[in-house]
């Protein structure tokens, strides 16, 4: 396997949207040192450099690209308020998203960004929020999915004129939770620009799923992006653990042994959802995943 291999942003974050003392420069030349082929920065702009326009942002981390010679720059760009009952509220959202697609495209030469929608609650409030089967798709009402799809469709007709896609994250809380669910929203926007993030990370902490086999054959070419990463179940405790790649439930050869089957030939990133020493995570995450793509 010859896929790029991206340092999800996460390993370099204190907290969420948070780089602590680092600079750009810095998280760029720790990705390279370590032999990533590229970085998925977030699309809000970390706490530390709030005094920054989402362009002046994106400058800093091309001039990071270049410095120290990453091939792949992703940002995870999404709408928040495409529900929104404010249609102006709606509106700017849309526009803004547009806008930094354009910026990510033209400053960091992005190929694919990963993307969200808006998050949707039960309407219960005794559901605890990780009882993710009752929030996102199992909440969402039918005019919710078509907001999301028109706001999309959209999106997608302006990223056909850059030549740039964007991949719903499989994750919990939204429309695109589940694989199902995922392929179901991605299949009512019909644009050829708008695709899927497999992360059977966050798949596999619901109750009820379908194996990584069944969901990489259900996405078929609208798999555009992976996130990699994995839990452990502990008896007695109320949630799973997070683990190292090489350490949880899931098999990650089979994984990207299934991928090399199908010919996926899109960038896989690695993430660390999980405290401690993150930097370390990033060295021996990077390093089980090159090991198993030589394998493979």
């Amino acid at each position: 396997m010859t896929n790029k291999i991206i340092m999800h942003i996460n390993y370099a974050e204190r907290s969420f949207c948070s780089i602590g003392t680092q600079t750009i420069d810095d998280i760029c030349r720790f990705a390279a040192k370590t032999g990533f082929d590229g970085i998925e920065f977030r699309g809000e702009i970390p706490k530390e450099l709030s005094g920054l326009s989402f362009r002046e942002y994106a400058e800093q981390i091309a001039a990071g690209k270049k410095k120290y010679g990453l091939s792949e720059i992703l940002f995870g760009i999404g709408v928040r308020e495409c529900l929104n009952s404010d249609r102006e509220v709606r509106e700017r959202d849309i526009a803004e998203t547009i806008e930094k697609a354009k910026i990510a495209r033209e400053v960091c030469e992005c190929n694919v960004c990963n993307t969200y929608s808006a998050g949707i609650h039960s309407p219960i409030s005794t559901v605890p929020a990780p009882g993710y089967e009752y929030h996102g798709s199992a909440a969402a009402k039918p005019e919710q999915w078509e907001m999301i799809a028109d706001a999309y469709r959209r999106i997608g007709e302006e990223l056909e004129k850059i030549d740039l896609r964007f991949a719903f994250e499989t994750h919990m809380h939204y429309v695109h939770d589940l694989p199902e669910q995922a392929k179901k929203l991605v299949d009512m926007i019909d644009s050829p620009m708008v695709g899927i993030n497999m992360d059977y990370g966050n798949t596999f902490l619901f109750p009820t799923r379908p194996t990584l086999e069944e969901a990489i054959d259900l996405y078929g070419d609208k798999l555009f992006y992976l996130h990699l990463k994995n839990y452990a179940t502990v008896v007695g405790a109320p949630k799973k653990l997070a683990t190292s790649l090489s350490e949880g439930e899931i098999n990650h050869r089979a994984y990207l042994k299934k991928l090399c089957d199908v010919g996926y030939t899109g960038p896989i990133a690695v993430e660390a959802p999980r405290p401690g020493d993150r930097l370390w995570f990033a060295k021996c995450d990077l390093a089980y995943v090159k090991e198993l793509m030589e394998e493979i």
